[in-house]
């Protein structure tokens, strides 16, 4: 699996686990919601910032997002 697909998935695990929307996510990580929905549909790259950003957002920390041992 790609480590973009990897990511994907770790977010929005970690957003549904949370019990967060994609507007709540966008507000916590200082993005906005058109944002959180492209990366989630892979239509989006994202940075080191952004995933940063969202770790915030999710209150995990960045590596945990980019964990394939995350996916279940």
């Amino acid at each position: 699996m790609k480590l973009r697909d990897v990511f994907i998935k770790n977010m929005i695990k970690y957003r549904k686990e949370a019990n967060l929307s994609q507007e709540k996510l966008a507000e916590l990580s200082d993005l906005s919601t058109n944002y959180i929905g492209e990366i989630e549909r892979n239509t989006r790259k994202v940075s080191i910032d952004t995933i940063e950003k969202i770790a915030i957002g999710l209150n995990v920390k960045p590596n945990e997002l980019l964990d394939s041992d995350n996916i279940k």
